[in-house]
């Protein structure tokens, strides 16, 4: 593993083992509860407040705490939900955002997330300070890693095909699926392949933007309330096939990174992916539809060229249910 100090803009990005040594202290800390008892005792005790993000959607996970929440500096260790929580009472209640990533969510790298309820207008807030240690960030149980590496497997596909991809967003994510690939198939999980695949994947991402995955995913979860990893893990084989058949010069780089000839894509993914299916994380088939009319009208797809629509949109999940 190479550690490093990117500065990136105002945000700096320190990758390596011991990184979350550089943790503010003082600052308004937010955590879950899985996410606290991985936290030193020193880090806890240096914190002014320490705040357990609940369990549910963004909006009402971050509300449900903000009105505790003094900052102006907060914390935020823990995975996306923790992470996208922090931003979004940031750009409440302002001040910077300093995340710490204990998943491979690739959250810490943008600055998209949902708002407060009663604040859809306040503005974005990407993390001013990332401490990335692999051993944090892919230290969990091999199934929830496998699902999170493909959460971030499916930003890399995604920022090669979106309406804002580009040169730079595409090299970070060419070469995060390479890495992420790697980090799967490693016997035991490679850790700093999978947090580095990951912190460039979310890079790729944050600068391309969303598009058909995330929103086909994103739909499904919030009409269903299921793991946002686990649903980008069954949906990831079937839309980057989707995508690669729209336009297939856009993938075969990342073909090439992962292991796989382009025509080989969506069966490389299943397997990495480990063949997980919709119906196995509790989505019901009468939901499909519901979340194909939510898709197709986010304007991530309506931006797309050829823009798919509610049929297609249920025929896509349908393969992956």
């Amino acid at each position: 593993m190479t550690a490093f100090r990117w500065q990136d803009g105002e945000r700096l990005i320190v990758f390596g083992a011991g990184a979350a040594a550089g943790v503010w202290t003082g600052a308004d800390l937010l955590t879950s509860e899985r996410g606290r008892s991985g936290i030193p005792a020193d880090i806890l005790d240096s914190a002014r407040a320490v705040h357990l993000v609940p369990a549910g959607q963004v909006p009402e996970a971050a509300a449900a705490i903000a009105a505790a929440v003094r900052g102006p500096r907060l914390v935020a260790w823990g995975g996306g939900r923790v992470i996208d929580a922090a931003k979004a009472i940031a750009s409440v209640v302002g001040g910077p955002v300093c995340a710490v990533p204990t998943t491979l969510s690739g959250a810490e790298m943008t600055s998209r997330h949902r708002r407060l309820p009663g604040h859809d207008d306040s503005p974005p807030v990407r993390p001013l300070l990332v401490l990335a240690d692999p051993d944090l960030m892919a230290a969990q149980p091999r199934a929830q890693r496998r699902e999170s590496a493909m959460n971030a497997l499916g930003h890399a596909v995604q920022s090669l095909v979106s309406a804002g991809r580009n040169p730079v967003a595409g090299l970070a994510a060419v070469r995060a699926a390479g890495l992420l690939a790697q980090g799967v198939d490693a016997p035991g999980g490679d850790r700093p392949a999978l947090a580095e695949g990951a912190i460039l994947a979310g890079y790729a991402i944050g600068s391309a933007g969303l598009g058909l995955h995330h929103a086909v995913c994103q739909s499904v979860v919030r009409a269903c309330d299921v793991s946002h990893a686990a649903v980008n893990a069954a949906m990831l084989p079937h839309t980057a096939a989707e995508l690669q058949r729209r336009d297939p010069p856009a993938l075969s780089d990342l073909a090439a990174a992962v292991g796989t000839p382009p025509e080989g894509l969506g069966g490389r993914l299943a397997r990495l992916s480990g063949g997980g299916r919709l119906r196995d994380l509790g989505v019901p088939e009468s939901a499909l539809a519901v979340a194909a009319a939510a898709a197709s009208a986010r304007p991530e797809v309506a931006a797309m060229p050829d823009p798919p629509g509610d049929a297609e949109l249920a025929v896509l999940l349908a393969r992956a249910w």
